[in-house]
């Protein structure tokens, strides 16, 4: 099955970017639809952003609609979340997560998950 790394998160001021990535290994991105979530301190995980396993579909928060954007690689297995006018609520770990089911926003469906990578947002 496939292993996911994510890498690229970061400290910004509020307003500012980032892209964090997914990287892939041991089976190809093609096979699986993608998502990310978060999980900010005493909260539970929530869904950000997801991707079909061709790109063809693509689902996001509320929360996030217009300021976030999920791409996807095959070739080269990655995935990425680039993530403009940040605020501090977006504060958070930042997990990729695949499942060979179709694209969805519930968390349980994801049978992979990556370490997650820090995001922080400072005003």
């Amino acid at each position: 099955q496939v292993q996911l790394r994510e890498s690229g998160g970061g400290l910004v001021q509020a307003g500012g970017s980032l892209r964090p990535s997914c990287s892939a290994s041991g089976r190809a991105l093609h096979d699986y639809a993608v998502a990310w979530f978060r999980q900010a301190p005493g909260k539970d995980r929530e869904f950000v952003a997801a991707i079909s396993r061709w790109a063809n579909s693509v689902i996001y928060a509320d929360s996030v609609k217009s300021r976030f954007t999920i791409s996807k690689n095959n070739p080269e297995n990655m995935v990425y979340l680039q993530m403009t006018s940040l605020e501090p609520e977006d504060t958070a770990v930042y997990y990729c997560a695949a499942t060979l089911r179709r694209v969805t926003r519930d968390l349980g469906q994801y049978e992979i998950w990556g370490q997650g990578t820090q995001v922080t947002v400072t005003a």
